[in-house]
């Protein structure tokens, strides 16, 4: 479980975390993924790719584990590493191109913004993307400007998603000198994958279903919210503050 006091940094408490997860929860490039693995595979093993591991809610850790298995290939931690640096060169190639290779889903920018407003909130990420490439598909449509990108839980940590929750709680807590109760850290996301990696550690887990799972899907997860998408401010706003 997390940690259940509470501190204070100069004259303002932080009182809530949000970790969002990205690709379908803020962003949306799909296909995109698929297209920079392939290149990553062949640059680094020489291998075609010709069997596409399970994207959705998993961490690139565990995404990349598969990939490298179901082609033969021993992912050893050297081999992983230079998969990934392959993968962010992609991304990086990539840059100029992302406004118009995907699209920021509705309600994104207004409810980051929204929650930036709000001295007690601290905002990051909990996501399967590395770090680099988490940075790019948010610049792409300027939603890395209300997020703290340094204390966020990436991909690389573990294959485990639940283990990318606490890590960010920490990097938040040691930064803002508040130890944040469970029930003030919350998950959003749009797979099963991100509503249990909330419950498992006692935090708030909020669905949206603008990616590949329903509403009754993502409720039957047992998220404690499940929205549509972002587009209602207020909608999302009471879903935070509970």
């Amino acid at each position: 479980m997390l940690n259940s006091t509470t501190g204070s940094l100069g004259s303002v408490t932080k009182t809530r975390l949000v970790l969002w997860d990205i690709d379908h929860t803020l962003v949306d490039f799909t296909g995109l993924g698929s297209a920079w693995y392939a290149a990553a595979l062949a640059a680094t093993t020489g291998t075609d790719l010709v069997s596409y591991p399970d994207f959705g809610g998993r961490t690139e850790r565990a995404i990349s584990t598969d990939l490298l298995i179901a082609h033969g290939i021993e992912p050893t931690e050297e081999l992983l590493q230079a998969l990934w640096l392959a993968l962010i060169a992609e991304s990086e190639r990539s840059v100029e191109h992302l406004p118009t290779s995907g699209r920021a889903l509705p309600g994104a920018a207004e409810a980051l913004k929204a929650f930036a407003g709000h001295d007690g909130v601290v905002q990051s990420l909990v996501t399967g993307n590395l770090p680099e490439i988490s940075r790019h598909k948010l610049v792409a449509f300027g939603l890395h400007e209300h997020l703290d990108l340094d204390i966020g839980g990436y991909g690389t940590l573990s294959a485990h998603r639940p283990d990318l929750v606490p890590h960010a709680v920490a990097l938040a807590a040691a930064k803002h000198g508040t130890e944040f109760a469970a029930g003030a850290v919350v998950v959003i996301g749009d797979t099963p994958n991100d509503v249990e990696a909330a419950l498992h550690h006692g935090a708030v887990s909020i669905a949206v279903a603008t990616g590949h799972y329903t509403v009754a899907e993502l409720r039957a997860a047992g998220a404690h919210t499940v929205l549509p998408d972002l587009a209602d401010t207020d909608a999302v706003r009471t879903a935070v503050f509970g």
